[in-house]
């Protein structure tokens, strides 16, 4: 159990970390066509990007299922649900997600460091070999598309599949 609220508690980080990158949508058509047209020639600006992934990361829920895998089988898909409080950028692609966990009567803020790898307007979300408190070593791949989170991780001996939906609150 703890150590699959660590697993969910990475998977979500790096999930809000794609969504913030997605373009919002603009009530303007010349505008939204000038955005798409510079995400296929691959310059849209990488503040505009940014700015829209902190954004979406900034009080967000992502809720949707998990599957395990073993041996390459999938196992029955549960429920999951994850919270990010902000998403903060440190370095050319190092941010650290702050992400809600609640586990054993104790609800508290964790600093969840990532990567954040772009695919045109896209965010990949990466963590590699991230040591958890009593909870083993994790990695995972989180994709953002739109309003909605695709990934995969394993660690601490078990590893799955993610996907579902952001809601972003208002502030």
């Amino acid at each position: 159990m703890k150590a699959r609220l660590i697993l969910s508690s990475v998977l979500l980080i790096l999930l809000s970390f794609s969504l913030a990158a997605q373009d919002k949508g603009s009530k303007n058509p010349a505008s939204k066509s000038s955005t798409v047209d510079s995400i296929r020639k691959g310059t849209l600006p990488t503040a505009e990007l940014e700015a829209t992934f902190k954004a979406t990361l900034t009080l967000a829920t992502l809720t949707g299922r998990w599957t395990p895998l073993t041996d390459g089988v999938m196992g029955e898909e549960k429920e999951d649900k994850y919270s990010i409080v902000s998403a903060s950028k440190i370095g050319n692609d190092e941010w650290v997600i702050n992400a809600r966990i609640q586990y054993n009567k104790q609800d508290m803020i964790v600093p969840l460091p990532v990567q954040v790898k772009w695919a045109g307007d896209t965010a990949v979300l990466l963590v590699d070999k991230l040591q958890m408190p009593g909870g083993g070593t994790y990695s995972a791949r989180v994709l953002i598309y739109g309003k909605t989170y695709a990934g995969s991780w394993k660690g601490g001996g078990h590893s799955g599949l993610l996907n579902g939906v952001i809601i972003t609150q208002k502030p």
